[in-house]
């Protein structure tokens, strides 16, 4: 009895599997064939398509971390946008608020990108990080404010960047980038 249950589960998972296939696992698996085959340029165009694929996947995420409208405020539908390694990769979402006075504050996560590694160093670096901005927290994240503008620049585990900007007063700024889901952002 035991046996027919494992060859039933097994059946199972193997009619079952393709139904979980996805854009990203065709193109991986369309590479690993294309590599197979002596194809190392398929195989190379794949594997950059599967990376734009899971670029896309991961700014669909960070969109869906971007705080609602505060009170007082509207909100744009967010935005979200992957750009390949060729041009230094990155996945980002953005969304832009707007109050009755006509002031409005952008929200932007930007991650997958070598970029933010490299500018990482000198934003942790707490003596440099201070060269650029006044050193404020938000929630457990340091953040660099723009002493003139309010702007803020919070980078949260070395490889996601948060940009709050826009012509919205300081508090507006401070506001919205305290209502990004960090912790969330944080288990990406």
């Amino acid at each position: 009895m035991a046996f027919i249950r494992v060859v039933c589960g097994v059946a199972l998972l193997v009619f079952v599997s393709p139904a979980f296939a996805d854009d990203i696992t065709d193109a991986m698996d369309a590479a690993n064939k294309a590599y197979k085959a002596g194809d190392l340029g398929g195989a190379k165009q794949q594997l950059d398509l599967a990376s734009t694929l899971i670029g896309q996947k991961n700014a669909e995420g960070f969109a869906a971390l971007l705080p609602a409208p505060l009170p007082g405020w509207t909100a744009e539908k967010a935005q979200s946008n992957a750009v390949g390694a060729n041009l230094f990769g990155a996945s980002s979402a953005n969304r832009t608020y707007t109050n009755a006075k006509g002031d409005s504050v952008d929200v932007s996560i930007t991650g997958d990108s070598a970029m933010i590694t490299q500018f990482a160093p000198a934003l942790n670096n707490p003596a440099m990080a201070a060269m650029m901005g006044k050193i404020v927290r938000v929630g457990d994240q340091r953040a660099i404010q723009n002493a003139d503008s309010g702007d803020l620049m919070i980078l949260v585990n070395t490889k996601f960047l948060i940009n709050v900007t826009g012509s919205g007063d300081a508090a507006s700024k401070l506001a919205y980038a305290q209502a990004v889901n960090m912790a969330k952002l944080s288990k990406m």
